[in-house]
């Protein structure tokens, strides 16, 4: 029988700063995950669930609200510590192309760069799928990184919204979406908390080496 999962209790969760380049970042004092995801994704709702906060991520039903990388520093119960990267939503956001081609050179500078950055979640809506754009940055996340620690980087896949599908579109959905994607995506929603634990684990397993429970 399988033992249930503790859940991850989040005891202090804040936002640091943020930055509108890799320069203007805090010192990479703490390990790091990184958000990625296009605009609209429920980015925002995805972090304020997994750090049990209301409203501490903004929330918007614009698209490309995100408009800098926002740090926010957490601390879990069992003395975990680390720092949640928002990064700005590419894709369809409603801005110049000027300020989108900036955003992008902003978030690969991040990428690439960034000492202590330990995984990356690419976020994908459970009703769309994987799209190119989504593709580029798993490709772009498995090249080589500018920075001397040797350490992997895990790239975790999270397929936002399920609560939006019916539960028996829900499965045949999350299949799509691994077999474009090529690897397993945590099925979640910030409304019902369903995958918060098993992105925790993943996290866990990034940043402290702790493998998954089976």
């Amino acid at each position: 029988m399988k033992a249930a999962v503790e859940e991850t209790r989040v005891t202090s969760a804040e936002f640091v700063a943020g930055a509108v380049d890799d320069a203007s970042l805090p010192p990479p004092t703490l390990l790091e995950v990184a958000f990625a995801g296009r605009s609209n994704v429920g980015k925002s709702s995805l972090l304020n669930a997994t750090m049990q906060r209301k409203g501490l991520a903004r929330t918007s039903n614009t698209p490309g609200c995100t408009r800098q990388i926002n740090v926010y520093e957490v601390r879990c119960s069992d003395g975990l510590s680390l720092r949640f990267v928002d990064l700005p939503g590419y894709g369809w956001a409603k801005r110049s192309k000027t300020e989108r081609a900036q955003w992008q050179g902003m978030i690969e500078g991040y990428l690439q760069k960034r000492a202590g950055l330990r995984a990356v979640a690419v976020l994908v809506d459970v009703r769309r799928g994987v799209e190119e754009e989504e593709r580029q940055l798993v490709d772009f996340l498995r090249q080589p990184r500018l920075v001397s620690d040797p350490k992997p980087m895990e790239i975790i896949l999270v397929a936002t919204k399920v609560d939006k599908v019916t539960a028996s579109a829900r499965k045949p959905a999350l299949a799509v979406v691994n077999r474009n994607a090529g690897t397993r995506a945590i099925g979640f929603s910030a409304v019902t908390g369903e995958g918060r634990e098993e992105l925790w684990a993943r996290i866990r397993y990034a940043t402290l080496g702790v493998p998954p429970a089976v």
